[in-house]
């Protein structure tokens, strides 16, 4: 089959690559019908050296049941899932809370040693507490939207849950990607009234607009945490979803919490420690966060999305094929395109 195969930093190709087999028991393999590349590719693309080992990339997809191993009980061929960006066992002690991606058998799609599904097809460990069987046609005109649930849109709701956005809040989203853009979705869903949008792409401050934000700051820096303040009686937001993963952003959404105030960080961060110690320290502020147990948001998130009250698809503006993906991550890294959806 045809995978995007990312070699080191801006060389991404698209070749022939071994086809997914079945080499456990609880294994799936699907058919891939929709995939995308995220943010977080984008590091690597950025980064990764020939010496890493190159990788089948993509860690979010929609697809269609091919292959089950002998132990799968809760799929069947022919069964349209959503494949979260982590796999788990759905049975340990991290998934029974809701933390699928601490699975104790659990582990991440797009590596050297798992391939991901940018790809015509993948293979799914733990395919029974990984996929999640939706209930539409594999062309249904929710696809984006349903998606977002892969990843993004999880992403996005996990920063609001860990910040502690809920009715009357004030939230702040460092970041105008697509992960804050589902952030604004987010926290406008679990009833914040003010939502500042923290970015400066145009396109992407409208669809912000769109989906509930009601403050713009494109400010950086100082400048920035001037403005949040100005924006809130000088006391800052409730809640920061911090959706980048640089030192910049996370001193940024620390500055911008008001004392005793919340940060939710889901942007990859890039770098080993973490800034801002002492001003959390000193305004009391809780810092939680991590890779999104996404799996574990379906189930709240799905009926908002087959109901149309959520749009997180329309982060989506641009669509290409498997052979236009190389051109896909060059659209994202130059802020050309806000997400690109892939349909292999």
């Amino acid at each position: 089959m045809r995978g995007t195969v990312m070699y080191a930093a801006g060389d991404v190709r698209i070749e022939n690559v071994p086809d997914p087999t079945i080499q456990e028991p609880t294994d799936a393999v699907i058919r891939v019908t929709r995939a995308c590349i995220c943010g977080s590719d984008l590091w690597p693309y950025k980064t990764l050296q020939p010496d890493d080992g190159a990788r089948v990339m993509g860690h979010e997809a929609i697809g269609v049941v091919e292959e089950i191993g002998a132990d799968v009980r809760t799929l069947k061929i022919g069964d349209v899932v959503v494949m979260p960006f982590a796999f788990s066992d759905g049975t340990c002690i991290f998934c029974d809370e809701g933390l699928q991606t601490e699975c104790v058998h659990g582990g991440f799609f797009g590596n050297p040693e798992v391939p991901g599904a940018q790809s015509e097809a993948v293979r799914i460990p733990q395919a029974d507490g990984t996929l999640y069987v939706l209930p539409v046609g594999e062309d249904d005109a929710l696809m984006p939207s349903l998606l977002t649930l892969s990843d993004v849109m999880g992403t996005g709701h996990h920063a609001a849950v860990v910040a502690k956005v809920g009715p009357g809040k004030s939230v702040a989203v460092v970041g105008d990607g697509a992960v804050g853009l589902c952030g604004v979705i987010a926290a406008k869903r679990l009833g914040a009234v003010q939502i500042i949008i923290m970015g400066r792409h145009q396109d992407r401050i409208t669809l912000a607009r769109e989906f509930g934000a009601t403050d713009v700051v494109s400010e950086r820096g100082p400048e920035a945490v001037e403005r949040v303040k100005e924006l809130t009686d000088g006391y800052g937001v409730d809640a920061v979803l911090e959706c980048v993963g640089l030192d910049q952003s996370m001193e940024t959404a620390i500055e911008v919490a008001r004392p005793g105030g919340a940060v939710g960080r889901v942007g990859v961060p890039q770098d080993e420690l973490m800034p801002g110690a002492q001003p959390s320290f000193f305004k009391n502020i809780t810092i939680g966060g991590g890779p999104a147990p996404v799996r574990a948001y379906i189930d709240e998130l799905l009926p908002d999305v087959l109901e149309g009250r959520i749009e997180p698809g329309r982060v989506f503006d641009r669509t290409v094929d498997l052979d236009s993906v190389p051109d896909g991550y060059r659209a994202m890294n130059d802020r050309e395109s806000i997400k690109v959806l892939v349909r292999p």
